[in-house]
């Protein structure tokens, strides 16, 4: 029997020739069948007292192929053990009949196992930290959102219109002379600059009067939504129903005592906006590190990842992305979700998870309680009701696991600094929050 070759179909894929004797496999089929008749109950008989004749005529067929199932695991399982193989998922048997005979019957088992994981020498490797000062102007850029988000606006008639302006227009558009889908509507509301409808129409709106009409032409660009509009020239008819300007609050008492600050003081404000700038800038600095970090462990580790890990990891994240557009009142028939959309990206944390494990193993990574309380009560401070935080992650195995997997990736994080090339780079605040953030979790 040569049940003991193990083939290599590929990185990760493996195939293993059983191979069965047919009178090991009638005698476990006999043994099951008088097993069977022990209990059996049949009219006319009492019961134990079928004859095997029959038994056999009634449960032959299933007892045969329970047999030679458990037959193929077993001989499978031991294959298995001999070679100290580490499968992925389950494997898949097929019939090998052209090589069945009287002597005996053949099947392959094929299956994936767990790629050999070697970390490389990440000294070869260069990272770096980003360093950022929050300044005055920072702040002042702060103030400056948060003064736009409690914007008014008050009507007026005797300017024409300018950019930030709030305006109510009818429109009517015309494609080659005629009518199209779209192309009409009344009392519509817009900020001009805001780029709610496309640049050229908000600015031909510039310098219109209360109640005046204006005729312009706009010619829909090649990204445009609509298919049937790209590249071609409208003209438009808009008329100026009422103008509205913004009116922005003064940053006095008042505002800073609107934004929290009890006593009014307008330097307190400025000081809790510095400290929440600073906060935000380390968050995005780490997670920046920590990007660096787990794509050096990838480049530095490369290695296959199991297509059933892949196709398991793909099928989680689809079902997470629908959840999340019905979270958001975005029905499934609306969006038409592939595995492909998810392939890369289930890949990626398939490789990194398998790295992890392993680093974590060699280097006794493992997330400790205390880490994990630690870093619970850090994340209970930014709540209302911190001990309420507190109680939810110990409430159930799932939450804790969350908090249990950032500490992992934080060790993991510590462990590759000490031994990756470290340089510093300062950027301005704006420059670090218009970095790209990709998901490095796993």
């Amino acid at each position: 029997m040569e049940s003991n070759i193990v083939e290599n179909l590929g990185a990760l894929k493996r195939r293993i020739a059983i191979s069965i004797a047919p009178e090991k496999l009638q005698t476990e089929t006999e043994n099951r069948l008088r097993k069977i008749a022990k209990t059996a109950k049949l009219a006319g008989f009492r019961p134990g007292k079928v004859p095997l004749k029959i038994i056999t005529q009634m449960y032959g067929a299933q007892a045969h192929q329970d047999a030679l199932n458990d037959r193929i695991h077993d001989e499978f399982i031991d294959v298995v053990n001999q070679h100290s193989l580490k499968i992925v998922g389950h494997p898949h048997f097929e019939s090998n009949s052209a090589n069945n005979s009287t002597s005996s019957i053949e099947f392959f088992a094929t299956f994936e196992v767990y790629p050999e994981i070697s970390i490389g020498d990440l000294s070869q490797h260069s990272i770096e930290q980003l360093e950022t000062q929050i300044t005055d102007v920072d702040v002042d850029k702060t103030l400056d959102v948060i003064r736009k988000r409690q914007i008014r606006y008050e009507s007026i008639s005797d300017r024409e219109t300018q950019e930030g302006d709030q305006v109510k227009i009818d429109f009517h558009g015309l494609l080659d002379g005629k009518d199209f889908a779209g192309g009409e509507a009344q009392n519509v509301h817009l900020i001009i600059g805001e780029g709610r409808f496309l640049k050229d129409f908000e600015a031909s709106l510039l310098g219109m009067k209360t109640g005046e009409g204006k005729t312009f032409d706009v010619t829909f660009p090649e990204n445009y939504h609509n298919k049937d509009l790209v590249n071609k020239t409208v003209t438009f008819e808009v008329k100026l129903a009422a103008i509205n300007k913004p009116i922005l609050p003064d940053i006095d008492s008042d505002f800073a005592k609107s934004l929290g600050i009890n006593n009014g003081e307008i330097n307190e404000l400025r000081n809790a906006i510095k400290r929440d700038l600073e906060n935000e800038a380390s968050k995005r600095v780490k997670s920046k590190l920590k990007e660096q970090i787990m794509q050096t462990l990838l480049d530095a580790s490369p290695i296959e990842a199991p297509d059933f890990l892949i196709k398991q990891e793909t099928v989680r994240l689809m079902q997470g992305a629908q959840e999340n557009l019905q979270g958001k009142g975005i029905k499934s028939t609306e969006i038409q979700l592939t595995p492909e959309l998810f392939k890369q990206k289930a890949e990626y944390r398939v490789k990194l998870g398998l790295i992890l494990a392993e680093l974590v193993k060699l280097h006794s990574l493992k997330a400790k309680p205390e880490q994990v309380r630690s870093l619970i009560e850090d994340i209970a401070q930014s709540y209302e009701n911190p001990e309420q935080v507190i109680k939810w992650h110990y409430s159930s195995k799932e939450h804790l696991q969350e908090a249990e997997a950032l500490v992992l990736e934080e060790n993991v994080v510590k462990w590759a600094l000490d031994k990756v090339r470290l340089t510093t780079k300062s950027i301005t605040f704006d420059e670090l929050m218009g970095l790209p953030q990709h998901e490095t979790s796993i």
